[in-house]
């Protein structure tokens, strides 16, 4: 069987550095860093204060009051991001389009928290009188509810559902719509990811295992991949939202194309709970997928958009894990982690780096990795790598690789080239 071939011809994007998608990228390319202190509660008694939060976004500008009621923060993010895309693909215009053929998969690594917080919290204050929940707690909290949205919302009646698989779900998603578009079970999908979990219970819950930064003096330098003095991850939120198109399709109806998706790749690290394994033996294996997915060689790659959450092992896994891979190509390659800049997004961190990584692609041009001083160096760091420290760097961007990598052990990882004839 001939697998078809497969574009991207969409993008949307609502990120704690922009509320669209050029927004967004041009503060990536001018090393804007998006982490504050929190505002969507009052964090003065956490042990990290701040956060990458979405700036601006009001719920009223985009659903009337019933729809919204409906909605959890991170679907009204997916549902905003879906909109967007749908709209740059010009799919909302088509009037030929078979929407059986349409399908949705939008990742959360956690869904609803602000959901399940706020209805936790009433039941255990008011146990005595009985329980007493509202009829949308269920619906608006489940991880796979952005995807039913979005699908309800535009007719869409392909495959349609939700990847779990924390901070790697939306590379799930990616990778499975790219898999059912090549396979001829789809013509379009409509695919990335949602997160909103800058709440108490995610904040608490982090920091409970020391995941996280304190670095509460100086919020926007916090996430510092790569650097000696980095002490964890900054919490993100947002959503991005990808629309695939297999290749004729697209073409038949004149629609632009921004790149094209080579291949993706996946793992298991089965190793530890939450901890990389200390030789990314798991990050190792997904690359590889990949690169054989795509019918690519190592030499074939330009940038890697890595999972670089500005942890202490993980970071050095990762780099480990690439030296091994790439081998002396690794030398020639622009390196980068957008989550110096974005914070970690979660189940939309990979979403957002495959845009990222499309962009790149697109315009010969890599995102830098900010926050790093020439003094602040790691001995666990081979620094003869390019990590396209504290500014953008224009060069050829043939095809570009995207890690990412969740809690459990799930590793995947996307490559995106430039679309030829």
């Amino acid at each position: 069987m001939e697998l078809k071939r497969v574009v991207v011809t969409g993008l949307g994007a609502l990120t704690p550095i922009g509320n669209d998608v050029d927004t967004t990228w041009a503060n990536a390319l001018a090393g804007v860093s998006g982490a504050a202190p929190i505002t969507h509660f009052d964090a003065s008694k956490f042990k990290t204060q701040f956060a990458c939060e979405v700036k601006g976004f009001n719920a009223a500008d985009h659903f009337d009051r019933k729809k919204a009621r409906t909605l959890d923060l991170y679907a009204q993010y997916a549902m905003v991001a879906a909109e967007q895309a749908v709209a740059d693909s010009g799919l909302e215009n088509d009037e030929t389009l078979d929407k059986n053929r349409v399908g949705v998969i939008v990742a959360a690594g956690i869904g609803g928290l602000h959901t399940f917080e706020e209805e936790a919290g009433y039941y255990a204050m008011n146990a005595e009188n009985g329980p007493k929940y509202n009829p949308f707690f269920i619906p608006k909290m489940i991880a796979d509810i952005a995807s039913g949205h979005i699908s309800m919302q535009y007719g869409y009646h392909g495959p349609n559902y939700g990847t779990v698989s924390a901070c790697a779900s939306s590379n799930n998603a990616i990778i499975s719509a790219f898999d059912l578009i090549r396979l001829g079970k789809a013509d379009v999908m409509v695919t990335g990811g949602a997160e909103a979990a800058i709440c108490p219970a995610g904040v608490g819950g982090f920091n409970a295992m020391h995941a996280l930064s304190t670095r509460n003096d100086s919020p926007e330098t916090a996430s510092r991949p790569f650097s000696a003095s980095r002490d964890g991850f900054v919490m993100g939120e947002g959503s991005v939202v990808l629309i695939l198109e297999e290749l004729e399709h697209a073409k038949a109806r004149g629609a632009k194309i921004y790149a094209e998706i080579a291949g993706g790749g996946m793992s298991a690290d089965a190793y530890h709970l939450t901890a990389t394994h200390p030789e990314g033996l798991g990050a190792i294996l997904a690359m590889n997928n990949a690169l054989n997915d795509a019918g690519m060689k190592p030499d074939d790659i330009d940038y890697i958009n890595v999972h670089g959450t500005s942890t202490t092992v993980g970071d050095i896994s990762e780099v480990k894990a690439i030296k091994e891979v790439f081998g002396d190509h690794a030398y020639k390659l622009n390196i980068s982690s957008t989550k110096s800049m974005t914070g970690h997004l979660l189940g939309a961190t990979g979403a957002l780096e495959a845009m990222f990584s499309v962009k790149a692609v697109q315009n010969d041009v890599v995102p830098p990795t900010i926050n790093h001083a020439d003094d602040d160096l790691d001995e666990n760091i081979d620094y003869e790598l390019n990590f396209t420290f504290n500014r953008a760097q224009n060069r050829p961007v043939r095809a570009a690789l995207s890690n990412s990598f969740g809690f459990g052990g799930h590793n995947a990882t996307v490559i995106v080239k430039k679309y030829e004839e």
